[in-house]
């Protein structure tokens, strides 16, 4: 819960990052093509593709188009699309209570064309909504294609929503996949918010909260967090979040540009830093223009030399503390002997890590992420350290896995899953843990704490970091 609730006389936190249907903004077009969707859905027989930015809202759309529909449509919201041909039509049978497992591709939607053709005549309709449809392999887009075609003697009897990143414009554009961009019949874009409507945006947000006092974001913050977002709600969300506990913390009511420049600092968007290093680049080259007219070569290498980086800090990440300020160091004399960093501990063995880098995650992104911080786990964590496991598959599909870590993003924080890799016998089972604790006691108040589908869905176990070595 945020901490400023109380300060600003909020009911609940208004700039949350997960979907959450009540601060649904119709503005920035967003609520027309909620309208255009629906009807789409209701009176259309094409494919509909709604594109846009990481970030830009789909995810939100989806959700709320789900709720609008009216209760003759019964709709299958697939989150996990990396999902193989034959996977898709078993999730969608599963969603219709279908067997579909197992059974040839045929007779499969033999099967299912049956079923729909017994709902359409009950008066349902049903429509399928992919979510990161970008991520989905050009195989299955293809049954995809083949399930748009299923239809009774007059009527399509499936509604397909696609929503994705630009990507899949991009996909979509490829000569072999004609036959699906065919069958597309409307596309609608997510863009990005103008100045104007990001005020509107940061408004809204407030009094769907809760918040019935006057303008708390200053027009130069706002102007400040619609350019270091690039309009992308989600990044609005984060910054706006960080600036108000700014401001609370300096027992302030109204957001300035200051607080604004603190959360910019403390969230270093990618999308900030290009601009950022274009302007370091530029006024560098200034310098050096001026520097050789003036002949000054020595104070333009004492103005130029290196500044220390600053490390970018994640979305996700826990808050930098501001920087020290640098001390000037002392002299070294002839009789004084720096002292040499202690090394750090590596707590892999060479044969241990040479396994875990024979597991390829086939080019899934998630999946690549979460090995590659396992690794890095597993090399500092002390033996006396502990995390949870939650489960240990013999099936070591990285599709699969990538699915797992998908669905496991609206659950727990992804930086906090491993994925370890162990080797039997020439194959791989793959060992899900969560958490990096010091000690046991603190890992088992950390399960007890555990999501409660998880807590259903597995039977977790307290592993010290020395075993899961071990078992490697």
């Amino acid at each position: 819960m945020a901490l400023y609730l109380e300060h600003f006389g909020l009911k609940e936190p208004p700039f949350r990052i997960t979907p959450h249907t009540d601060f649904f903004f119709a503005g920035a077009d967003r609520g027309a093509t909620l309208e255009a969707l629906i009807y789409a859905v209701l009176h259309d027989e094409g494919i509909v593709k709604v594109s846009g930015e990481v970030g830009s809202g789909k995810t939100m759309l989806c959700r709320v188009l789900m709720e609008r529909l009216p209760s003759h449509v019964d709709t299958i919201y697939l989150a996990t699309p990396s999902l193989a041909r034959d996977e898709i039509l078993e999730a969608i049978g599963d969603e219709l209570g279908l067997a579909l497992s197992g059974k040839r591709t045929a007779v499969a939607l033999r099967e299912l064309q049956e079923h729909l053709i017994g709902r359409y005549g009950e008066g349902r309709r049903v429509v399928i909504l992919i979510d990161e449809a970008h991520a989905m392999p050009e195989e299955t887009l293809e049954e995809v294609r083949l399930l748009s075609n299923l239809e009774s003697n007059r009527h399509k009897l499936l509604q397909i929503v696609l929503f994705g990143q630009p990507e899949l414009d991009a996909t979509l554009a490829q000569a072999r996949l004609r036959q699906l961009r065919d069958r597309v019949t409307h596309a609608f874009r997510m863009r990005p918010l103008s100045k104007a409507e990001a005020a509107r945006y940061l408004s809204f947000r407030m009094r769907a909260a809760g918040y019935r006092g006057p303008e708390v974001f200053a027009p130069g913050a706002v102007g400040l967090i619609a350019g270091a977002s690039d309009g992308l709600t989600r990044r609005i969300n984060i910054l706006a979040d960080k600036a108000l506990l700014s401001a609370f913390t300096e027992n302030g009511h109204a957001v300035t540009p200051s607080h604004v420049r603190a959360a910019v600092q403390d969230s270093e968007f990618a999308a900030v830093q290009p601009r950022r290093r274009a302007r370091t680049l530029a006024v560098a080259a200034m310098a050096l223009v001026a520097g050789l007219a003036l002949g000054l070569a020595a104070q333009w290498m004492w103005m130029t030399r290196p500044q220390p980086a600053v490390a970018a800090v994640g979305a996700e990440s826990v808050s930098a503390p501001p920087a020290a300020p640098v001390a000037t160091p002392e002299p070294v004399t002839a009789s004084a002997t720096p002292a040499a960093p202690s090394p750090v501990p590596s707590h892999l063995r060479p044969e241990q890590a040479e396994r875990l880098e024979h597991y390829s995650p086939a080019g899934h992104r998630l999946l690549a992420e979460r090995i590659a911080a396992t690794r890095a786990v597993l090399d500092r964590a002390p033996d006396e350290g502990y995390s949870i496991e939650l489960f240990t598959t013999d099936n070591s599909d990285p599709a699969r896995m990538e699915r797992f870590l998908l669905r496991a993003r609206d659950f727990v924080q992804l930086g906090e899953l491993f994925v370890i890799p162990v080797a039997d016998a020439g194959l791989f089972r793959l060992r899900v843990v969560y958490g990096e604790f010091p000690t046991r006691d603190q890992a088992a108040a950390a399960e007890k704490r555990l999501p409660p589908r998880y807590q259903e869905a597995f039977r977790t176990e307290l592993r010290s970091f020395g075993e899961l070595r071990s078992q490697i």
